[in-house]
């Protein structure tokens, strides 16, 4: 039986710890030179998003005779914190590939899809992304325009797709290797059907739309609009059966939100190290500024609310069954207490540099940018509320486990 006193919530094995430091490492190294000058060009830094796949990372919940890691969630989550401690935005790249498409292909698919798609996804030969979002429908994931129509051997889609990460991986908006598209295949009493498709870059009738700029955070990923039209998609393409992709959806929901809560980890704990160094350096009437009551108060409050925060996300992750959903509760409840604090984080820590804070030599007015985008993107902090709030008021017993 392990010593409890021994077990380390944030890094329960060997691998993990390693992992981590390669990561740290990695970031240091390669990402921080990059983040500051991807984000002021608006620039996806691809040649350098590659060598994650040199790292082993790519697939890191993928197994390994599909070319990953076969890592847990545990592993995903630590990747998010550290790349996000020096660039949310390509963080964000990384997790729209390995999340949102990869780890839900690894679940949901065939064995004929995982053959052919995971290896180079795992590798970093291909990139990919995730189409839900359209221009007018985001979270009423039922009201997508998008449909599939099945004629012969083809699926012909037809719509178009709003805020995709990665649905561009170059400034002449080359689309990415492979995108899992969610289209309408029907309805059944009144409620639609949603239908997974697997559509990569070569096939008819799939472009890229307009790529989405001057936006205020995550400038370091690319994000588009992708365009479906008289798309044709071979049936094998079909993930599952037609109707499946609200399944779908909830097996990958809660490692989409558990790590986008882990990226606010990273950017909270950079923001209070740079407040606190800051603090310590910088005088006001003869005396450092971390002296004074004030900033005593953003700092402590900030560091008590990261620790709290990261006990939370490590103690889910811990729970996840990537292969199967049950802790939606939590996953909901992780994202929606660590997206506002990473934020706030970074807020305070503007507020304690004063007017250093608001450029970007600094690094916490970036870091507060892309903040914001948490609270909204893989879910709004408003339908995390709702979520949690039906979810208790359908079993409470899930307050004592």
């Amino acid at each position: 039986m392990q010593d409890y006193k021994s077990f380390d919530l944030f890094n329960p094995t060997s691998e993990h710890a390693m992992l981590r430091e390669t990561l740290a490492s990695f970031t240091k190294a390669e990402v921080e030179p990059q983040a500051a000058d991807s984000d002021r060009k608006e620039i996806f830094n691809l040649s350098l998003f590659k060598k994650l796949g040199e790292l082993g990372v790519m697939g890191i919940t993928v197994p390994e005779n599909y070319g990953g890691a076969g890592m847990d969630a545990t592993a995903a989550a630590l990747i998010h914190e550290e790349l996000s401690a020096s660039d949310p935005g390509f963080c964000l790249a990384y997790l729209a590939h390995s999340m949102l498409l990869v780890n839900n292909l690894a679940v949901n698919g065939s064995e004929e899809q995982k053959q052919k798609y995971l290896p180079k996804l795992s590798s970093g030969e291909w990139v990919g992304a995730m189409a839900m979002s359209e221009p007018a429908v985001g979270t009423d994931v039922l009201g997508m325009q998008t449909t599939a129509v099945k004629k012969g051997d083809r699926y012909i889609l037809n719509g178009r797709k709003m805020w995709i990460t990665n649905g561009t991986v170059d400034e002449e908006g080359t689309p990415c290797d492979l995108v899992l598209v969610y289209a309408k295949t029907g309805e059944k009493k009144g409620r639609a059907l949603i239908s997974t498709f697997l559509v990569e870059k070569i096939m008819p009738g799939f472009s890229v739309g307009q790529k989405i700029k001057d936006k205020l955070g995550m400038r370091g990923s690319n994000t588009a609009e992708l365009v479906f039209q008289d798309c044709e998609v071979p049936v094998e393409n079909l993930v599952g059966s037609e109707g499946d992709s609200m399944l779908h959806m909830m097996r990958n929901l809660e490692i989409e939100r558990l790590t986008l809560a882990a990226m606010s980890l990273g950017l909270a704990r950079r923001s209070i190290e740079i407040m606190t160094k800051y603090a310590q350096e910088r005088e006001a009437f003869g005396k450092p500024l971390v002296h004074f009551g004030q900033i005593q108060k953003y700092i402590a409050d900030s560091y008590a609310e990261y620790k709290s925060c990261r006990a939370y996300v490590y103690e889910v992750a811990r729970k996840i069954d990537l292969n199967s959903e049950g802790n939606r509760l939590d996953s909901d409840g992780v994202k929606l207490v660590s997206t506002t604090m990473g934020k706030n984080v970074a807020d305070r820590a503007i507020q304690v540099l004063g007017g250093y804070g608001y450029v970007g030599e600094y690094t916490v007015e970036r870091l507060w940018r892309d903040a914001k985008l948490l609270e909204i993107g893989g879910g709004t902090i408003e339908a995390h509320q709702k979520n949690i709030a039906r979810d208790l008021s359908q079993k409470m017993e899930s307050l004592y486990k």
